[in-house]
């Protein structure tokens, strides 16, 4: 069986994107989460990943000892092993285009990636509000999300960004739980889909166990102090 290391569901947004991938699509996988407590080279979550990535980061997919990590790569070698489970959409335009949107998240957004890191438990509209009012790249970055978002549903008529669920879904899964834990401004085409994605089983199985997790991060909380 297939094994995915992941960091803590909380705060994770890369470790999010494989694992709602395999679960929507319903490919069998054992979870293995690492806990971060540092990122330090001495950390236990780096001695953890020494001898199954070398780059020390997660997600990594481990196939039968052979280890596949960066989300792309991972989403790719899925794609080719379960050519049958709608990794990718079926049509080649589709495909291609489904492709250079994830592209773009993987390499884009860092505005938006920075100042609003992914937190699936916070509730911070107020810090939603001021961080657009004080950092217009986060405010450009939206802007191209919702363009993005609303071209892709319109063109393929939903409910999803190319109908049916898929890599480009689980690729922006994170980004639809950042904008809702900062209230960020969306029209209501865009909310419904963003909706639509929380309620999908693979995101609601994430995000329901992000609740449970319960494991306050000082490092990883920008913008809230530990009530412990």
């Amino acid at each position: 069986m297939l094994k995915l290391y992941i960091g803590n569901k909380n705060y994770s947004s890369w470790s999010m994107r494989p694992w709602v991938l395999l679960r929507q699509l319903q490919i069998p996988f054992e979870e293995v989460k690492l806990r971060f407590d540092s990122f330090e080279g001495d950390s236990a979550f780096k001695r953890a990943l020494a001898d199954v990535n070398p780059a020390g980061k997660v997600p990594v997919l481990v196939d039968d000892g052979f280890a596949v990590w960066d989300t792309l790569a991972i989403t790719e070698y899925l794609a080719e092993c379960f050519p049958e489970r709608g990794v990718w959409p079926q049509d080649r335009q589709a495909r291609a285009r489904a492709r250079s949107v994830c592209a773009e998240m993987h390499s884009g957004f860092s505005a938006l990636r920075t100042h609003c890191p992914m937190n699936v438990e916070a509730s911070l509209p107020e810090v939603g509000a001021r961080i657009l009012r004080e950092q217009p790249a986060v405010a450009t970055d939206l802007k191209r999300i919702v363009s993005m978002w609303s071209g892709l549903l319109e063109r393929h008529g939903g409910p999803f960004l190319f109908g049916a669920f898929c890599a480009a879904d689980a690729y922006f899964a994170p980004v639809v739980l950042r904008l809702k834990t900062y209230a960020l401004p969306v029209p209501a085409p865009v909310a419904a889909y963003m909706d639509r994605v929380c309620a999908a089983p693979g995101v609601k199985a994430w995000i329901d166990d992000a609740l449970a997790e319960k494991d306050f991060l000082d490092f990883e909380e920008p913008y809230r102090k530990s009530r412990g």
